[in-house]
């Protein structure tokens, strides 16, 4: 009987996947990962050069992204179905083989993964893997510590309302706000509106060859799906 296990492979940078995941990677047969229709994934992506020939790839491709918004009902619908398939297909072939799932950074930190898990821990036996997280790769490439003493720290997205977004960027000392692609120009009126747009650092695919960094304030008007805002903490210090 096998298994599935979820391994985290950090915030992009192949060197900076732990000991484990590697090893994982390098040694099983079989290897889902989670990918947008016509591209290759950012997961798969990260593991280019370290699958074992023979392994079985099962790409999970995602049957919409963006062209529904999360909040209407065919959305919830479709992405139900959609993991609902996936979890029977892993289960079935975690009845006799044991399958690694892909997942950047954590999977337990809006990892999709966690939409299988909820779905197979009760059928199968599961691992995770922890990972370093998107946003511990993305602020430590600005080079200031995120949080010093008591500084408090929020962790959002940029899909929220604009108005709790607001809210939640101004009673904060330390932020860091997730997924925000198209929500780029709501994002910046809600720093702005809580007095935070001038401290606010983007970092645009964080410690991958291609990662980016600029104050938000001058960030280019298109930015792709793996960015994160920083806004650093400043509290006690010695």
């Amino acid at each position: 009987m096998g298994k599935v296990i979820c391994t985290g492979l950090g915030p992009g940078d192949p060197d900076l996947m732990s000991v484990k995941a590697d090893r994982l990677v390098r040694t099983s047969t079989h290897i889902a990962y989670f990918r947008k229709a016509g591209y290759e994934g950012q997961a798969r992506r990260i593991v280019n050069g370290m699958l074992r020939a023979d392994a079985t790839e099962y790409p999970m491709e995602y049957p919409v992204t963006t062209e529904i918004h999360f909040s209407d009902p065919e959305y919830n619908r479709v992405m139900a179905e959609f993991y609902e398939d996936w979890a029977e297909k892993l289960a079935r072939l975690a009845e006799i083989e044991t399958v690694l799932v892909l997942c950047e950074g954590d999977p337990f930190f809006y990892g999709s993964f966690m939409h299988l898990y909820t779905r197979l821990r009760a059928r199968n036996v599961v691992e995770v893997i922890p990972g370093i997280t998107g946003m511990s790769g993305c602020w430590t490439a600005t080079g200031e510590p995120i949080t010093w003493g008591d500084d408090v720290l929020t962790v959002v997205t940029a899909t929220m309302d604009e108005d709790e977004l607001t809210r939640r960027i101004r009673d904060t000392d330390a932020l860091v706000v997730m997924k925000i692609g198209r929500n780029l120009e709501k994002l910046k009126r809600c720093l702005s509106a809580a007095g935070r747009l001038d401290t606010a650092w983007l970092v645009e695919r964080g410690t991958m060859s291609d990662q980016k960094v600029h104050r938000l304030c001058e960030a280019p008007a298109k930015v792709p799906y793996f960015s994160i805002a920083v806004v650093h903490g400043q509290g006690r210090r010695p």
